[in-house]
C-alpha cells in the first residue's frame, strides 16, 4: 500500500507504495483511510517541534472504514465508519476515570510501530499515520459515526476541529455574551473561533499576520480581525481597555503565548492551544500571577472526551451550526503532500484534505 514517510527531521516526505502492516493483535482494528486532513502538527513533527522519531508515517487527522477487527474488539465490526482519535479514550485508566480522557494513559502503548517498511517496523505520528492507505489502531482510538456521515468531510474532526472548538467550549469555558480573542487563524484557530461563536461570545477578535486568513476568519464567526500591530487599538475599542474575558493562543510561539496572557483581563482566562518547542521558555513575574488573578491553562485535544464530544460536533455540523466544508480549501492526492505542507506554511489554506481513491 501507499504511505507518505518522513525519512528524517526537516526532510520532505517520500511516497512509498510497498508499505505493509504488522499482524493484527488483540484489541486492535484494521482500517482503510478514506480521507486525511493535513494539520500543522504534521509540519511540527517534520521540523522537530513535536518529538516524533523518524523515519515514520505522518498524519493523525483522518476518517475511514473498518476492514477487520482483532480478538477482544467489542464495539466495532467490519464496514463501520470511524474517525481516528490521536488520543485514545480507554475508559479504564486513571485519567479516563476522572473524566480527563484527553489525557488517556493508553496513548503510550498506542505508539508501538504498526507499519512495515523494507522488513523493518516503523511507527506513525502520535501512534496513527493517516498519510497511509490503511492502518492499525487500538479500538480505543476510533470513534464510530453514523453510516450517513461523509467521511471525506469529517476527517477534520479527528484533530483540528475537536482541538479548536473544544479549546473554546471545554478548556477556556467561553460563556454567552463574553469577549474573546484568538491568536492565530489557521485550522485550529478557525475552529476556536467557531467554538466561541457556538458558545455565544458577543465579540470575537482574530489576530493573524496573513490578510487572507483574517478574511476567512470573518466567515467563521470573527466579529473583528486585525494584524498584531493593530491589536491594542482594537482591544481598547472592544473591551474599553480592560482586556478580553477569554484569550486563546493557537500558534505555539513564546511571544504569542505571553501576549495571550497579557490580552486577558484581570480575572480572565488565557488558554494555550498551540504546540511550542520543548526548549522554548516563557517568563512571568511572581507578582503578576497574584495581582492579575487570571487563569492560565493549557488545552490538550480541546479537553474533550472524544466519545461524547465528536458526536456532539457532528450534530452541530448537521444542523448548520459548525462549518466543516468551508474549512476544506483544497482536496489533494497523497502525492501532493509536500506542496500541501508548503501551502499551509504560506497561509494559503485552512485545510488541505487527502482523498484516498
Amino acid at each position: 500500500m501507499k504511505a507518505a514517510i518522513l525519512p528524517a527531521l526537516n526532510e520532505e516526505l517520500v511516497i512509498r507504495d510497498d508499505v505493509s502492516l504488522a499482524d493484527l493483535q488483540r484489541g486492535e482494528v484494521h482500517i482503510k483511510i478514506v480521507s486525511s486532513g493535513v494539520c500543522h502538527s504534521d509540519v511540527s513533527a517534520q521540523n522537530g517541534t513535536i518529538p516524533q522519531p523518524a523515519p515514520c508515517v505522518l498524519g493523525h487527522e483522518g476518517a475511514g472504514t473498518v476492514l477487520e477487527v482483532g480478538p477482544g474488539v467489542a464495539e466495532l465490526k467490519a464496514g463501520d465508519p470511524v474517525i481516528v482519535s490521536f488520543t485514545p479514550a480507554c475508559r479504564q485508566c486513571r485519567a479516563c476515570l476522572r473524566n480527563q480522557s484527553y489525557l488517556c494513559e493508553a496513548m503510550g502503548p498506542m505508539m508501538s510501530p504498526k507499519f512495515i517498511v523494507d522488513g523493518n517496523p516503523m511507527g506513525g505520528m502520535a501512534g496513527c499515520g493517516t498519510f497511509a492507505e490503511e492502518m492499525i489502531l487500538p479500538e480505543s482510538a476510533l470513534v464510530k459515526v453514523d453510516d450517513d456521515i461523509p467521511l471525506d468531510v469529517v476527517s477534520l474532526v479527528g484533530c483540528g476541529v475537536t482541538t479548536g472548538v473544544g479549546a473554546s467550549i471545554n478548556s477556556a469555558g467561553v460563556s454567552p455574551g463574553s469577549s474573546v480573542v484568538v491568536f492565530g487563524a489557521g485550522g485550529v484557530g478557525i475552529s476556536a473561533i467557531q467554538g466561541a461563536r457556538i458558545a455565544g461570545a458577543a465579540e470575537i477578535l482574530a489576530v493573524d499576520l496573513v490578510d487572507s486568513k483574517l478574511e476567512q476568519a470573518k466567515k467563521f464567526g470573527a466579529t473583528h480581525v486585525c494584524k498584531p500591530e493593530d491589536f491594542e487599538g482594537l482591544k481598547n475599542e472592544i473591551t474599553a481597555g480592560e482586556g478580553f474575558d477569554y484569550a486563546l493562543e493557537c500558534i505555539g510561539n513564546p511571544k504569542t503565548i505571553r501576549a495571550t496572557y497579557d490580552a486577558a483581563r484581570r480575572g480572565g482566562v488565557a488558554c494555550i492551544v498551540g504546540v511550542g518547542r520543548m526548549e522554548q521558555m516563557i517568563e512571568f513575574s511572581a507578582f503578576e500571577f497574584f495581582f492579575a488573578d487570571k487563569t492560565l491553562r493549557g488545552s490538550m485535544y480541546g479537553s474533550a472526551n472524544v466519545r461524547t464530544f465528536m458526536p456532539q460536533l457532528l450534530r452541530l455540523w448537521k444542523t448548520g451550526k459548525l462549518d466543516l466544508e468551508g474549512m476544506i480549501t483544497r482536496r489533494i492526492e497523497l502525492e501532493e503532500i509536500n506542496d500541501a505542507f508548503r501551502a499551509m506554511q504560506a497561509g494559503e489554506v485552512i485545510r488541505s484534505v487527502i482523498d484516498f481513491k
